[in-house]
């Protein structure tokens, strides 16, 4: 197993490289060599010990219950998942990057922050907010909610400090608090979650169905043969890239909804709000060089948000206050 994954990691490697080299030239990443080929190697090295773990536990399963592993490897698969979700603020994302609470450089900003909290009437404790030193490997800007319980909490990048207004900032931290308010990231490991049970299902009936074929061609013997997990790969490779409209457009579903989140919890503390926010997405599309109006299909099969121009535009129209109407998310 591990030299498999040694193997995979290797031959996408020169993917990674051509991708890195272009963010250089780009001006995207300021990342050496050095320090990226360190984190690639962080990063095969916990793929490949999680991915132990879980083929160790499936072919276990496998050899106990032949008809029925998709379902029992289940549980212990959404069990792991929802570790990896607790302790990667906490374990795995120190290992790439350094964070620090926000209040130690920017009790400003927390102050600010705490008002738009207490203005939506979900205050979130100062602990809970987070400062990420990007600006080590990166130009671009960014924030994101991420972990569970104990371990969530709201991540902002410090070159989102540097290279936006006080009031822009609060947009893009608006945004993310949206996402910790709805309960984005609780939904979509519940939505995960029965998607994974729905893959495992169409996997095993997908390794019956080739290894019916094939198994004679490729010198299979039968599932449990370790070299079934090249194929359990493949066909889970194939079902991801089928099912990405699917989970492209759940993402983009939530990515609106904190947009509007976004807008109507600064609404009344920052001047000018939705200018302040289409403003906001104009530097975030120039510094990330996004396309502002990609294909239709392109969108449709690979976006996890909304097209910048949508977003721009929506944010500069998005007024229900003057038109006498409720805001849908913050009363």
């Amino acid at each position: 197993m591990p030299l498999l994954f040694l193997t995979i990691g290797v031959l996408d490697l020169p993917l990674h490289l051509y991708w890195h080299s272009l963010s250089l030239h780009y001006e995207q990443s300021i990342q050496g060599w050095g320090s990226w080929f360190w984190d690639w190697s962080k990063g095969e090295f916990l793929t490949t010990a999680f991915g132990i773990v879980l083929v160790l536990i499936l072919f276990a399963v496998m050899r106990r219950s032949p008809r029925r592993w998709w379902l029992y490897f289940w549980f212990p698969a959404v069990l792991i998942l929802l570790g990896l979700i607790v302790i990667t603020p906490l374990v795995i994302d120190p290992l790439f990057n350094k964070f620090e609470p926000l209040g130690k450089e920017h009790p400003d900003l927390v102050a600010s922050i705490e008002k738009l909290t207490k203005h939506a009437g979900v205050p979130i404790p100062p602990d809970r907010m987070f400062l990420m030193v990007a600006s080590q490997k990166t130009n671009a800007i960014n924030a994101y909610v991420t972990g569970l319980g104990a371990s969530k909490r709201v991540v902002i990048w410090d070159t989102t400090i540097q290279k936006t207004s006080n009031d822009e900032c609060l947009f893009i931290v608006g945004h993310e608090l949206g996402h910790y308010v709805l309960g984005h990231v609780l939904r979509s490991f519940l939505v995960g979650a029965a998607g994974l049970l729905l893959a495992l299902y169409l996997v095993f009936r997908g390794l019956h169905w080739t290894l019916d074929r094939w198994a004679k061609d490729w010198k299979l013997h039968g599932q449990e043969d370790w070299a079934s997990l090249a194929v359990l790969l493949l066909l889970l490779q194939v079902l991801l890239f089928v099912s990405s409209p699917v989970i492209s457009g759940y993402s983009r579903m939530q990515e609106h909804a904190a947009d509007v989140y976004g807008l109507e919890v600064i609404h009344g503390l920052v001047p000018n709000s939705e200018e302040v926010a289409a403003h906001a997405f104009q530097i975030i599309g120039e510094l990330d060089l996004s396309d502002p109006n990609p294909p239709p299909f392109i969108t449709f099969w690979l976006y996890s948000h909304p097209p910048l121009a949508d977003r721009l535009v929506f944010a500069h129209n998005y007024d229900p206050w003057s038109k006498g109407k409720s805001p849908k998310y913050v009363k």
